[in-house]
């Protein structure tokens, strides 16, 4: 059984420097130590559904074809053509008809990434098209979503995610469906979106519609150290809802009853994916570094099938709110970048509501090897 407690602060605790948010080459590190190592979550496996549905994914300087083959099992392909490493697909996501090809000398590859045709490549001495697949990534699929990890020798999905698999199995993930996506743009470095995540130490200054619903001391966390942190929140007033009008026309999602209709549970999953869970949907975000001082995040909405098929179904209540406190956070990590690119800037103390931060910052520094 998950036990809950408030993560310390241990004396003399400091944020990261400078450099770590401001450095080119720090960020070049992070590519190959973290993002080329770990497994990053790309999307949901409802993108692809049938055979030959595909979608991209684009973690650091790769691309990565996701595709549902002819039997029905989902994988990676590096998006470059054996050849003469040409990028094959250029559009996000789409269909293939049975087979993938690329559009400069027209080779064909199966679903399953086996090289079927090379134009004219009959007479060419030794040339033995099993040789040539597409090259494959590692993929694993968690409650629903897609993770790859682009490491020469990735760490098993199922020790990894070892402290998550079955964790949050009363929300029945795997069988929601995203009812709302919003993509942002931000001006800041990644690792100051996934630290304002994890802790609420400004909630009553940024978000006053969020605190009203959720004290900013609430939180407990079962999660308290290595790769994956969090815990829940509780809501000021029993059957409440995080939304704009406090309160949600829907029903409990899975099995999630009993106290858990008054928490409201955030993990950040080192190193790029925010998972929130509500009584009634989950909210995923996923951060993609663009450049040290730019990230992009996408935010989805989960809801249960029926509840989305129902008459007047309408997530707006829930992804108005979200999307308002998202954006009022977005805005204080651009704030932070700024500053923190100032000269002037030195580590600054932790809080004693910031002891997820401290954590995150321990595990970073440790995989970084700094």
């Amino acid at each position: 059984m998950a036990v809950y407690t408030k993560t310390s602060v241990p004396p003399g605790a400091r944020t990261l420097p400078r450099e770590y948010y401001t450095s080119a080459n720090v960020f070049d590190l992070e590519g190959e130590r973290v993002f080329s190592q770990r497994w990053l979550c790309v999307g949901r496996e409802e993108q692809v559904p049938k055979a030959g549905d595909y979608f991209l994914a684009n973690p650091g300087k790769e691309s990565l074809i996701i595709v549902r083959g002819q039997d029905s099992k989902l994988r990676a392909f590096y998006n470059v053509c054996r050849h003469r490493g040409t990028r094959i697909c250029e559009q996000d996501q789409g269909k293939f008809t049975g087979s993938i090809m690329c559009p400069y000398h027209a080779w064909t590859y199966g679903l399953d990434g086996r090289l079927m045709a090379a134009r004219n490549m009959d007479g060419v001495a030794d040339f033995d098209k099993s040789l040539y697949p597409l090259n494959e990534a590692a993929l694993a699929t968690w409650e629903g979503f897609v993770f790859i990890n682009v490491a020469s020798r990735p760490e098993p999905f199922e020790e990894a995610f070892a402290p998550l698999i079955g964790r949050f199995s009363k929300w029945h993930i795997g069988e929601l469906r995203v009812a709302k996506t919003v993509t942002y743009d931000l001006k800041c470095n990644w690792k100051l979106i996934i630290q304002n995540y994890s802790e609420c130490y400004h909630c009553p200054v940024v978000h006053p519609a969020l605190d009203k619903l959720t004290p900013f001391d609430s939180g407990r966390n079962d999660l308290g150290e290595g790769p994956y942190l969090g815990g829940y929140m509780t809501m000021r007033t029993s059957g409440s809802r995080m939304s704009m009008s406090g309160t949600s026309p829907y029903p409990p999602i899975g099995e999630v009853a009993g106290e858990e209709l008054d928490h409201v549970y955030y993990y950040a999953i080192f190193p790029s994916m925010l998972l929130s869970l509500e009584p009634d949907y989950v909210m995923v975000h996923r951060v993609t570094p663009v450049a040290v001082n730019r990230s992009t995040i996408t935010c989805q909405w989960l809801f249960q099938p029926d509840t989305i098929a129902s008459a007047g179904f309408d997530p707006s209540d829930a992804v108005d709110f979200w999307d308002m406190t998202n954006r009022q956070d977005w805005h204080v990590c651009e704030l932070s970048q700024l500053g923190i690119e100032s000269k002037s800037y030195t580590p600054g103390p932790y809080a004693n509501q910031e002891g997820l931060l401290f954590q995150f910052d321990r595990f970073y520094r440790s995989v970084m090897e700094l």
